[in-house]
């Protein structure tokens, strides 16, 4: 029986296990989107909620809980620059998944696991008269 053992096997052994999940919440902190599979990204909400809330932390001793879990400077200082700053007012739920299609190759269920407020999104505001108008930022028109 597995009472008390939390979290999916995946069919890896313990070290495995922990690298696959540094590294694909190191990837979906750089891009902000990643396609992985529906067990995997389950499992991944929960250390990229923690990384988020160490971000929004922003102390030295939190950047380097960050690093250690991370271990890309580049993406920790994304992390508690840019990546906090977005979430700064939000308690909590930082990710979303999107289910996406079957692989091929074994059916397993594929997934978009992203960021809720990702930075390359356009902000739709409504307007009294039920129409809807991009902010002027967005607007821009691209040449």
């Amino acid at each position: 029986m597995r009472h008390r053992k939390k979290g999916r096997q995946l069919g890896r052994q313990t070290k495995h296990r922990g690298a696959l999940f540094r590294n694909l919440v190191t990837s979906l902190l750089d891009h902000e989107r990643i396609e992985t599979t529906e067990a995997k990204a389950k499992e991944i909400r929960g250390f990229t909620d923690r990384m988020i809330t160490l971000g929004k932390e922003g102390t030295l001793p939190a950047r380097r809980r960050a690093l250690g879990f991370l271990r890309s400077k580049s993406v920790v200082s994304k992390l508690f620059d840019d990546v906090a700053a977005r979430f700064k007012d939000r308690p909590g739920g930082y990710t979303r998944i999107i289910k996406t299609r079957r692989r091929i190759g074994d059916a397993a269920d594929m997934v978009a696991i992203e960021l809720v407020a990702r930075q390359d999104t356009t902000v739709q505001k409504k307007s009294g008269a039920g129409q809807e108008q991009t902010s002027p930022v967005e607007a821009t028109p691209s040449t």
